[in-house]
C-alpha cells in the first residue's frame, strides 16, 4: 500500500481529495493535517466519511509528514508551499502541490502576479506542471508536481488542440469562465456568503486574475511563441463546476472539419476528456467526475471558433487531477479511484 498524506485536509479541495483517496485500493492514508481542526477526527468535520476516514487531524509538520508518507499532497494557499518544501523532503517523498507556488516556470512572473516572494526558486526547474493530458511523460518521473488551477485546467484543455495545430490566430484568444462558489475556498469571506452570492452573477479579477499567466505559459509552449489571452472569471451561485467559453479567430481557410479533426487527434484516446462536438457541455454533465467535456462551433459569419469546456472544479480542477497525477507517477493505473465518468442526471 502506498502511504499518503494531505496537508490542508479540511478545505474543499483537501476534503474532496481525502474522499477520493479513501476509495483508492492501493492507498493508505497515514497523515492528515489541519491547522483549524488539529486534534479532531476528520469524520467529525465531514460526517459523510464516518467510518471511512476517522483519522485524527494533526498540526502541519511537513518534515514529519515526509517521513511517514511516500506521497504528500499540499492543499495550501499560495505562498506557503514554496517556504516549506526543500530538496531533502523531495528525496524522501513525492510532493503534489495543489497550490500555485510551482506552477509558473519563472519566479519573477509568480512574484509579480501573486505579490509575494517565492521561497524555493531553486526547485522550479524540477517542478512539472501536472496537466496530465499534456505532460504525462514528464509526470511519470517527477518528485515535485504542480497541480494546475481549476480555471486553467478547463481553459487550456479546451484551447490546446486549436493552438497546437495552429488553426487560430494566437493573438485573438478570449476566455470567459464561470465558477461555482467552492472555488473561493472554505474560509469565511463576505463575498462567499449566501446572501451575497445567491441570485447573482458577477465578473471579478478582471484583467488581473492569477490564473492568467498559467494559461499563457502552457498555451505559449504549445504555440511555440509567446502569446497573451484575455481572461475574465465569473462567479455563479452553484456549489461546484466551471464552464469556460473560449473565442478565437480562425486562420484563413480553416474549416469546421479541421477543428473537429484537431480535437480528435489530441483527445480521442484520453479517458478523462469527453468530446461533444456541437452538443455543447454543461457543468451538470461533469459534476463529481474527473471529466473535462469539450464542445465547439464555428461561426462562419465572424470566422471564429467558439470552444466550450466544462469541469468539476473540485475534481478535475483540483483533487481528481491530483489523484490522476499520483496514479501516473506511481504507476497505479491512471483511472484508479477515478473511474466514474457519468454524472447524475440531475
Amino acid at each position: 500500500m502506498l502511504q499518503v498524506g494531505v496537508i490542508g485536509a479540511t478545505g474543499y479541495a483537501g476534503s474532496q481529495l481525502v474522499a477520493l483517496l479513501v476509495h483508492h485500493p492501493s492507498v493508505e492514508i497515514t497523515y492528515l493535517a489541519s491547522h483549524s481542526y488539529s486534534g479532531k477526527r476528520f469524520s467529525e468535520i465531514y460526517p459523510s466519511l464516518e467510518g471511512g476516514c476517522d483519522l485524527v487531524l494533526e498540526e502541519e509538520d511537513i518534515e514529519e509528514a515526509s517521513k511517514r508518507c511516500s506521497v504528500l499532497f499540499l492543499a495550501l494557499p499560495h505562498g506557503m508551499a514554496s517556504h516549506k518544501v526543500n530538496r531533502e523532503i523531495l528525496e524522501r517523498c513525492i510532493i503534489i502541490d495543489l497550490g500555485a507556488d510551482y506552477r509558473l516556470n519563472d519566479s519573477s512572473v509568480y512574484e509579480s502576479w501573486y505579490k509575494t516572494n517565492h521561497g524555493s526558486k531553486d526547485l522550479l526547474s524540477e517542478a512539472v506542471y501536472g496537466l496530465c493530458e499534456l505532460h504525462r511523460e514528464r509526470i511519470e518521473t517527477a518528485n515535485l508536481i504542480a497541480n494546475p488551477g481549476c480555471y486553467t485546467t478547463c481553459s487550456i484543455l479546451t484551447l490546446a488542440p486549436l493552438v497546437a495545430e495552429k488553426l487560430v490566430d494566437p493573438a485573438s484568444l478570449i476566455i470567459d469562465s464561470a465558477s461555482g462558489v467552492s472555488g473561493a475556498g472554505r474560509s469565511e469571506k463576505l463575498g462567499s456568503l449566501f446572501c451575497e452570492v445567491n441570485e447573482s452573477y458577477k465578473a471579478y479579477g478582471v484583467t488581473n486574475h492569477r490564473h492568467t499567466p498559467e494559461i499563457e505559459q502552457e498555451l505559449s509552449e504549445l504555440s511555440g511563441s509567446e502569446l497573451m489571452v484575455q481572461f475574465t472569471p465569473h462567479l455563479v451561485p452553484m456549489h461546484r463546476g466551471i464552464l469556460s467559453t473560449c473565442y478565437a479567430n480562425l486562420k484563413d481557410g480553416v474549416s469546421e472539419a479541421e477543428v473537429t479533426s484537431a480535437y480528435q487527434k489530441w483527445y480521442a484516446d484520453e479517458r478523462f476528456i469527453r468530446l461533444m462536438g456541437s452538443s455543447l457541455p454543461e457543468t451538470r454533465f461533469v459534476k463529481n467526475t474527473n471529466m473535462c467535456a469539450i464542445g465547439w462551433k464555428v461561426d462562419e459569419r465572424t470566422k471564429r471558433v467558439i470552444a466550450i469546456g466544462a469541469i468539476d472544479n473540485l475534481v478535475k480542477g483540483a483533487a481528481g487531477q491530483a489523484v490522476q497525477n499520483m496514479n501516473i507517477r506511481c504507476n497505479l493505473g491512471e483511472e484508479t479511484a477515478l473511474a466514474s465518468t457519468v454524472a447524475s442526471p440531475l
